[in-house]
């Protein structure tokens, strides 16, 4: 009895042995194989593959000893023995379909079957070896269209693949390492794809990959270039004048531009200073009408294509300046005499054609009269219309062809006599009030007003 009972035990491990070759069973335990358990046997196109899938069918199995099935599988060429290992259970075995969704494209892999009953398990089906496909293939024709104003567009032919679910855009420059992913567009029939925000006259290289709906990411397109619009040239030279009355006059040369638009214009207080637009123009001059002598504007001028595009106006900046006032007078002297005061001065700028004379006397503490005395065309003046016992105050303006006043000459000073030293009797005889006139015309060119004073000096009178 006992010997039958350890040839028995004898036997079973040998089937365990046998059944058990090259595979790791799960669980780790010793089990008995049955033989009389069906085997899986895959119908004739029992199996379907994919990029990252595989697919088995088997008849189906009737034993109802049967509960699960096991399923095992390896890499191809990953590991030297070769051996299967358990990779999943079947737990109903009026199932026939298995799914593996968890491959990698264009990889070869093996795969076996096993019953489980409640005791035992069953022989190891045949060994089925398997290649999933390669990795879809991109887009198979892409073009690029260059220079466009800070923008690339990108054109291909929709994927025929209907699983295709979006494109990924990459691109990279010739400083950069490797592409990057700049935009994802879902939807199998787009067809382009523009970058905006580029630099100017810059080259950018382009690829497209497709992704499924199940996430596979395709190979890489073929590469495109795509180089953007550069800006206009600048203009060559700008000149702005320095010597007209109330303006500055600005020219610049022409654009050789194929699609010149217009010009812009920038005008500055300093070299430094920040710039302002202050004309759009398609002549190449323009004047600028400055109510002031002696202004000194900055410009600058940019060349502006018809897709908006300016060019560099920063490093080409021209001075100009309206014509400045003429320099003042000079008083060479000043005088009592019995007619009156004469006052005489010199011409110190050449631009001067003629002047003109402010007189200002203290009639009181608190007051002052203002008078002036125009188109003078000589270097000296008498002042007939005084007062005794007076203090009057002269400055003396030069003008220019142009009506340009010069800057004020320097203020002088003088202090009448007494009346009894003055009019020597005749008091009671009123001054004659004199006036300059032109030479050209005989009219009173002199006005008077009457101002409060304002600071009276005592030290002065």
């Amino acid at each position: 009895m006992k010997l039958l009972s350890l040839s028995t035990l004898c036997a079973v491990s040998l089937l365990i042995l046998s059944g058990c070759q090259g595979i790791n069973p799960l669980p780790k335990k010793k089990v008995i194989i049955d033989s009389t358990l069906p085997v899986v046997a895959l119908t004739k196109n029992g199996i379907m593959r994919d990029m990252k899938t595989v697919a088995f069918e088997w008849n189906s199995i009737k034993d109802p000893r049967v509960k699960s099935i096991y399923v095992y599988k390896r890499v191809s060429g990953k590991d030297a023995s070769n051996k299967l290992d358990y990779y999943d259970t079947i737990d109903n075995r009026f199932k026939t379909h298995y799914l593996d969704a968890n491959d990698e494209p264009n990889t070869k892999y093996s795969y076996a079957f096993r019953v489980v009953s409640k005791d035992a398990q069953g022989k190891l089906s045949e060994t089925y070896n398997v290649s999933t496909l390669p990795v879809l293939q991109s887009v198979s024709w892409i073009h690029s269209i260059a220079g466009l104003p800070r923008s690339a567009k990108i054109i291909w032919r929709p994927h025929e693949n209907q699983r295709v679910e979006s494109y990924i855009i990459e691109r990279k420059t010739f400083k950069d390492e490797t592409f990057k992913k700049i935009a994802t567009l879902k939807g199998r029939l787009h067809a382009e794809y523009i970058d905006e925000d580029l630099a100017d006259n810059a080259v950018y290289l382009y690829r497209i990959r497709v992704e499924t709906y199940d996430g596979i990411v395709s190979t890489p397109s073929q590469i495109v270039k795509s180089v953007t619009k550069a800006l206009p040239k600048s203009v060559e030279y700008i000149s702005a004048t320095k010597d007209l009355p109330k303006m500055i006059k600005i020219n610049w040369s022409p654009s050789k531009q194929k699609d010149f638009s217009q010009y812009y214009l920038y005008r500055g207080k300093d070299i430094d200073s920040s710039f302002e637009l202050i004309a759009k123009l398609y002549n190449n001059n323009y004047t600028d009408k400055i109510d002031a002598d002696g202004k000194v504007y900055f410009y600058r001028v940019g060349v502006v294509d018809k897709d908006g595009l300016e060019s560099e106006h920063d490093k080409n900046t021209i001075m100009g300046m309206t014509l400045p006032k003429p320099d003042a007078p000079v008083i060479t002297g000043i005088k009592l005499i019995d007619s009156g005061v004469e006052l005489s001065w010199k011409k110190i700028d050449s631009r001067i054609k003629s002047y003109f004379i402010i007189r200002k006397h203290r009639t009181s503490w608190f007051k002052e009269t203002t008078k002036e005395y125009k188109n003078i065309f000589t270097n000296s003046f008498v002042d007939k219309n005084i007062n005794p016992d007076s203090t009057y105050i002269y400055t003396v303006y030069g003008v220019d062809e142009n009506g340009i006043v010069s800057k004020p000459s320097t203020e002088v000073k003088v202090k009448t006599a007494e009346s009894n030293k003055i009019v020597d009797g005749e008091k009671s005889k009123p001054l004659k009030e004199v006036v300059v006139q032109s030479q050209e015309e005989n009219t009173d060119n002199t006005q008077e007003t009457v101002t409060p004073v304002k600071d009276l000096d005592l030290n002065e009178i």
